[in-house]
């Protein structure tokens, strides 16, 4: 056997010590891409795949470049379990984004929390999703930041001295909403007319709003996903029902308008996000997102897109190891202190507190930003 010239050995070395230096960062991407909560999931995979590519161009992290390990959970608990699972043992992601919906995470989430892999939720709003453990994150704001001011704002714009409540009993995430706005009311002491559900998959609200009409609200609060809102808003207004609209998170989503047109004018609804935000960063987003997509992106998108960035902020002061649970471990560790001024405005992460004092993750840290829809679209609510 010949031996190898040491010029070529060092060659040889320094060619593998430059690829273990530069290699692909995974990032799983878990979202709901079919199904009734594809109007969220699809605007976040764009918004999340905007942010690599933008990154990837300027050198990506530190010189390693970000891949999104994309996949389908369907807005379905079991495929969500499914998916984390793939993701975290078969693709060897460093990290997962999603699930989409709080049905989803609740279910994933403890199978990423147990292999000490971080999952960040960036449309899951519901109280509880951190509790699930220390490796859970999420930048979206959560209902109980959000609604106490969107009711406010409301109450105060229409002087409303009683509300009907209509919510799906059978979502954690409309039902965490419905908890919330029921102790946002019980603190204004704001009476309640009449209360009524459905469950998911309902098309016909007819009988709960005849209940909500004879009560006579002067506004009627929402804990729904979009396309159940927009059936809602527009039956109402076609039995007579003229009392405006609060809506939660699941209003945010250009499908309120495709079914309800102007049925929704004059509801109230929060959110992290606004497309007037005249920051030069969300300038930058929405310009970029509608070259890339030929459509506007919505909060979902924002989120998406200011979720990646905050992960490659925590991640420059990161050096990779080349053994992924050291590497998962120090990504959870760095993470909490990242901040970042994006399309949705200055974020932090603040810890989440248990009831039993166990270990949680992390909430966001971030003010509400609150529409009233004018002309079948969201309009930054500015007090007039």
């Amino acid at each position: 056997m010949h031996a190898i010239p040491k010029s070529l050995a060092l060659i040889s070395s320094l060619a593998v010590a430059g690829l273990a230096q530069a290699a692909d960062i995974k990032f799983g991407v878990a979202e709901a891409l079919s199904g009734g909560a594809a109007q969220y999931g699809v605007a976040i995979r764009n918004g999340m795949q905007l942010a690599a590519d933008e990154l990837n161009a300027k050198g990506g992290i530190n010189g390693n470049k970000i891949m999104l390990v994309i996949e389908d959970e369907q807005g379905k608990k079991e495929e969500a379990i499914n998916v984390v699972k793939k993701l975290v043992f078969q693709d060897k992601v460093l990290m997962i984004f999603g699930p989409t919906l709080s049905n989803s995470m609740f279910a994933g989430s403890p199978v990423a929390n147990a292999a000490k892999t971080v999952i960040f939720g960036t449309s899951t709003t519901a109280n509880g999703i951190t509790d699930v453990g220390p490796y859970v994150f999420r930048n979206s704001v959560m209902e109980s930041d959000v609604l106490p001011v969107t009711v406010a704002t409301a109450v105060k714009h229409y002087n409303i001295k009683k509300v009907a409540v209509i919510y799906g009993n059978d979502d954690a995430f409309t039902k965490s909403g419905y908890d919330v706005f029921k102790g946002v009311l019980e603190e204004r002491k704001l009476p309640v007319t009449s209360t009524e559900t459905y469950v998911k998959g309902d098309v016909d609200f007819k009988a709960q709003l005849t209940k909500i009409k004879a009560s006579s609200p002067d506004a009627i609060i929402c804990s729904c996903l979009a396309e159940e809102a927009a059936n809602i808003m527009t039956q109402a207004r076609g039995l007579g029902i003229k009392a405006p609209f609060i809506g939660g998170n699941g209003f945010n989503s250009p499908k309120l308008f495709e079914v309800s047109k102007l049925a929704g004018e004059g509801t109230f609804v929060g959110s992290p996000w606004s497309n007037t935000n005249p920051a030069p960063v969300n300038k930058a987003f929405v310009a970029a997102y509608v070259k890339k997509y030929s459509a506007e992106p919505n909060q979902f998108s924002a989120q998406g897109y200011d979720a990646i960035n905050i992960v490659a902020i925590a991640l420059k002061d990161v050096k990779f190891t080349g053994d992924l649970s050291v590497d998962r471990e120090a990504l959870k560790n760095v993470l909490p202190k990242a901040t970042f001024s994006g399309a949705t405005g200055n974020f932090k992460f603040r810890p989440a507190k248990t009831k039993d004092g166990k270990p949680a993750g992390w909430d966001a840290d971030q003010k509400p930003f609150i529409y009233v829809v004018r002309g079948g679209k969201f309009t930054l609510f500015e007090g007039k």
